[in-house]
């Protein structure tokens, strides 16, 4: 087998590098830095969603290094050019569960060298990764930024092993009159990957169409509040969260696909940026983001979270997402028991005009100058 070289620099603004680090906690692991040059650099964690890269962080990691701290975006476990881990879906699951993940990164802090971050930020499934980071370790993950994904605390012990109380909310999204499913427990079953690798339209139209149908630019991004966790309230969700139940992701993203003039006037994500995704799921395939929801899905593993019920994320702490995003609500209730409860010393809640679920893409000047500020008061 070919080892992989780290991604090019031409793929990357200049000031930004991408190397290998050895060893980290199982992994070969894949990240880019700014802010490297200079011994003594507070560290900053960047930790990218599904399905996305240590690249998703591109455009803001050179502000946050300007502001003086070591910027390190790592391709977390199950992505990119990070190896070490198992993509099979028979495979070790369990390596995926989220207090391995949170393993991932303080071995990561630790192989650069640094005894603990100034911050750990988080998006959309790194958003929990940084939750749980600083709800197990805040004597190294000293503050944390959510971004795209509330976090409204621990499982209770009395929820067992559920995995957040779901109960029978399957057979009754199958049941409306136009029948659904969600798409955490679509992403959970074995067709998943081979569906997106396989996509008819090819993995580059495939990501477009799914990138354009989470952000500002698709109309139909005018997030609310859902009164319950129910089939009628989750069926208000856009089709990329509560899909028909007969659709694979492809297909349910395809007819959202935006014009070649939008594509052109699309300022956020280029079509050179959107090869670098493309090139790199399609080599990988879908299959080590998936493992992340059959960990979320799947009881026993979202069981094990429940050994931190009650305890709240007490370091300084901060949410980030756009105005457009419908992820701040796909899970009712978290949003508001993030701000009452979860985090104790939240310092600001933001939503960013102008910005739907990819916010540090697509409105990366208003996400570096609100994490500098969040910096700056959490030191």
């Amino acid at each position: 087998m070919t080892t992989l070289a780290p991604l090019p620099e031409a793929a990357l603004p200049p000031g930004i590098r991408a190397r290998f680090v050895e060893g980290v906690n199982g992994l070969r692991l894949h990240i880019l830095e700014a802010g490297f040059a200079e011994e003594g650099r507070p560290c900053l964690l960047l930790l990218h969603g599904f399905p996305e890269l240590a690249y998703s962080w591109r455009k803001v990691m050179l502000p946050l290094a300007a502001a003086g701290f070591h910027v390190v975006a790592p391709d977390q476990r199950g992505y990119g050019r990070t190896t070490g881990w198992d993509g099979d879906y028979d495979g070790d699951l369990g390596s995926f569960g989220l207090l391995n993940l949170v393993r991932d990164a303080l071995a990561l802090v630790f192989a650069l060298g640094h005894r603990h971050v100034a911050a750990v930020v988080g998006h959309d499934f790194g958003s929990p990764v940084a939750a749980y980071c600083a709800l197990a370790r805040p004597d190294v993950f000293r503050a944390v930024a959510l971004m795209s994904a509330p976090f409204g605390g621990p499982p209770a012990l009395s929820a067992g092993a559920a995995a957040g109380g779901e109960d029978d909310i399957h057979a009754a999204l199958a049941a409306l009159p136009r029948p659904r499913k969600h798409y955490q427990w679509y992403y959970s079953t074995r067709a998943a990957d081979a569906e997106m690798r396989n996509a008819p339209q090819g993995i580059h139209a495939f990501l477009r169409a799914y990138y354009h149908h989470k952000s500002a630019d698709w109309p139909g991004n005018k997030p609310h509040r859902l009164a319950a966790w129910s089939a009628a309230e989750l069926a208000k969700l856009p089709t990329y969260y509560v899909m028909d139940l007969a659709k694979s992701m492809p297909e349910t993203v395809a007819p959202e696909m935006p014009s070649p003039e939008a594509i052109a006037r699309c300022r956020w994500l280029s079509e050179d940026e959107l090869a670098v995704y493309s090139g790199e799921f399609a080599r990988t395939g879908f299959q080590g983001g998936l493992q992340w929801y059959r960990c979320r899905t799947i009881p026993r593993y979202a069981g094990e979270l429940a050994l931190f019920a009650g305890r709240t994320i007490d370091v300084p702490s901060c949410f980030i997402a756009g105005a457009s995003d419908w992820g701040v609500y796909q899970k009712p209730g978290d949003f508001e028991r993030m701000q009452e409860r979860a985090l104790t010393k939240m310092l600001f809640c933001r939503l960013v005009d102008g910005a739907g679920h990819w916010v540090q893409q697509e409105q990366p000047e208003a996400v570096s100058g609100l994490l500098t500020e969040f910096l700056r008061k959490a030191a």
